[in-house]
């Protein structure tokens, strides 16, 4: 039955244990991840005072910001995204222009614009235009399943191999015109959905953060590139990729990128380069009406504003962020806060991609590893140690812990801190838990084997008073009592060792629970005798009484015993009991190492020579003059005058009881 009842607490305690460790998965380690992404990762990188950048200088933004809508009013006519879209075309000669935007409507009152600008798309062989999907079907069936096939045929990659599942989520995207999809040359998805690097939960407990981007997206069975990976292909010519379990591989270009797989997605962790804090971005930053200025500057034959040389053979990701109004402001909640341009995350992905500069993470099975690494020598050094060392070394593996994500965040692996910390302080407190509990049981152990030995109320006076044990006592009146066993001596004689064992164990046995009805406590076991005080350490007014109470039910229960034993052809036994009540030293006596506690005085030696005294005046049960002048009331006694007690200078009477007036 025991080993069933542990095995249930085991359970429930590791059922309690793994809560805690997915709740602290859940909502403190993606917190913990942000703040080492904040102050380590990012942090580490050099800031080029030159440029004003942390990331780097050949991934550049040109953004529609709150200068540009000032001079032109929002929304833009078609002609003016022309101009930026013609500078890079004819002048500044970028690797690729990467459009991070969804063409979804015509402008009917100016569709020469659109159509001029249709003319730009279909000549640009180096820009990426967005899309953007859907996790809904399509309200039109037909039409959507119609647009899907014109659209997979026509962007969907076709040097790829894949030797794996890939997971899908997306059911639609948005719609884009006829005369928009026949122009472009190259599309890639802008959709980041935000959530833990773990997908699972994401789907439950999502917290709005973007951590992570899927570059190459399962749509209906065709594999769609990210805005960042179709840029990445197309300045290098389209290479052939091939995705295997966990890997997306790129032989030409000897490249190697490990994804982690969700239940909807395919999502690598992005690594963040700090913002400057002059401009917010983390990547040199243009204002998109100074390129429009510089190709009017340039058409008229004029010096322009921002020189073209500046992006030849750079990435340039074109996008919008006003910080008020017009739907422009595009910012994003990421581990470095919420003022990340959407912009500026997309030339982040394309950045980790260009430079093959992403975090790593380590298994799930090496992270929970770690976490029971943590745990269990923090359990067995609480087991072992006392308690400020096993503290402190507890507070040292907290520390090493975090030193140790520390280091691996430096160096982009990413590890999981808060759980193993977290479920080590809880370690820490279950096992100390366990160890109070283990205590407490060894010290009921302990103090129902000192029972036997000597009194439970002695024992509890010890226990009380644990801090302060010593050598000492006190003076108190209290009431000895004596019994013991007549002849025992021959009578043992007669028997086996294991045979006078049984009897005086059951005798012992029999007499204690009458002492203790009576207040009285069991000081010790001579041989055959019992030696009983009253008054101490119990307190008790009427301890002569009660002893007297005591030892005339000790003389009944003999009776009883005798009858028994008689039937058991046992040999039959009497004893004699001498009570005395007086002042007596009591308290713990010996030495430091080895003490006792017990009464001592002329009242301890008074009440044995009483119960000797049985033998001499054939009686079973003798008192002192002190303890009938306690007891005179509820006792019948017949007077023995003039004793001459040994060790006493003058004759004093003394009192055989012979019954109970109440």
């Amino acid at each position: 039955m025991k080993k069933i009842k542990y095995a249930f607490i085991t359970i429930f305690v590791l059922i309690i244990l793994s809560i805690i460790a997915l709740l602290t998965y859940i909502f403190l380690e993606p917190k913990t991840y942000d703040f080492m992404m904040r102050h380590v990762v990012t942090e580490r990188l050099p800031f080029d005072n030159v440029k004003n950048i942390y990331g780097h200088d050949d991934i550049v933004l040109v953004i529609i910001d709150d200068k540009s809508t000032e001079k032109y009013r929002w929304p833009w006519k078609r002609d003016l995204h022309n101009k930026v879209l013609k500078y890079f075309q004819e002048y500044a000669k970028p690797k690729v222009v990467v459009y991070d935007s969804i063409f979804t409507t015509l402008d009917f009152e100016n569709s020469l614009a659109d159509k001029k600008y249709f003319e730009v798309l279909k000549h640009f062989d180096n820009l990426v235009e967005g899309v953007m999907f859907n996790t809904n079907d399509y309200s039109d069936i037909r039409k959507g399943e119609e647009y899907d096939n014109f659209f997979i045929k026509k962007f969907g990659i076709k040097n790829i191999e894949v030797n794996t599942y890939l997971p899908y989520l997306y059911r639609s995207m948005l719609i884009s015109p006829n005369e928009f999809i026949n122009s472009v040359k190259n599309i890639g998805s802008i959709t980041i959905v935000p959530g833990f690097l773990d997908g699972y939960l994401s789907i439950f407990f999502g917290d709005e953060v973007y951590r992570t981007q899927e570059f190459l997206t399962n749509y209906k069975g065709v594999i769609i590139p990210s805005l960042a990976m179709k840029s990445f292909l197309v300045a290098n010519n389209n290479p052939q990729i091939i995705i295997d379990n966990n890997f997306i591989q790129i032989p030409d270009l000897g490249y190697k990128l490990k994804y982690i797989q969700t239940p909807f997605q395919s999502i690598v962790p992005i690594k963040f380069y700090k913002q400057y804090k002059k401009n917010g971005y983390a990547h040199i930053k243009y204002s998109a009406v100074d390129i429009m200025d510089s190709y009017d500057n340039i058409k008229a034959g004029k010096k322009p504003i921002i020189s073209p040389d500046l992006f030849k053979d750079k990435y340039v990701v074109f996008g919008a962020n006003v910080s008020v109004g017009n739907g422009l402001n595009d910012i994003k909640n990421t581990p470095l806060g919420v003022g990340y341009s959407g912009a500026d995350l997309q030339a982040t992905s394309l950045d980790n991609l260009v430079h093959n500069d992403f975090m790593k993470l380590i298994p799930n099975w090496l992270n929970l590893l770690i976490t029971l690494t943590c745990m269990l020598f923090v359990y067995f050094t609480i087991r072992t140690h006392a308690l400020l060392k096993a503290i402190n070394y507890t507070f040292v593996i907290i520390c090493l812990i975090f030193l140790f994500g520390y280091i691996s965040f430096y160096h982009c692996i990413i590890i999981n801190i808060a759980t193993p910390i977290v479920m080590s302080i809880i370690t820490m407190i279950l096992a100390y838990i366990h160890q109070y509990i283990i205590e407490a049981k060894t010290k009921e152990k302990v103090k129902n084997a000192m029972g036997k030995y000597m009194s439970e109320d002695v024992m509890k006076d010890v226990i009380k008073n644990i801090d302060n044990l010593g050598l000492g006592g006190k003076k108190a009146v209290v009431t000895v009592l004596f019994s013991d066993i007549r002849g025992f001596t021959s009578m043992s004689e007669k028997m086996s060792a294991q045979e006078v064992s049984e009897l005086l164990n059951e005798y012992f046995s029999a007499m204690e629970p009458i002492v203790t009805k009576y207040n009285g406590i069991i000081n010790k076991f001579i041989g055959d005798a019992v030696m009983a005080v009253f008054g101490e350490p119990i307190q008790d007014e009427n301890h002569p009484l009660n002893a007297v109470k005591c030892g005339y039910e000790m003389l009944k229960k003999v009776e009883e015993l005798d009858s028994k034993w008689q039937k058991e052809g046992k040999p039959t036994i009497r004893i004699g009991v001498g009570i005395n009540t007086g002042e007596v030293f009591v308290g713990n006596i010996g030495s430091e190492k080895r003490m006792e506690y017990t009464v001592i005085g002329d009242t301890v030696n008074l009440a044995s020579r009483l119960e000797s005294y049985n033998k001499t005046y054939k009686t079973k049960i003798l008192i002192s003059q002190s303890t009938y002048k306690y007891s005179e009331k509820h006792i019948n006694v017949n007077k023995i005058s003039d004793v001459e007690i040994r060790g006493k200078s003058e004759k004093m009477d003394i009192y055989e009881v012979i019954g109970l007036t109440m």
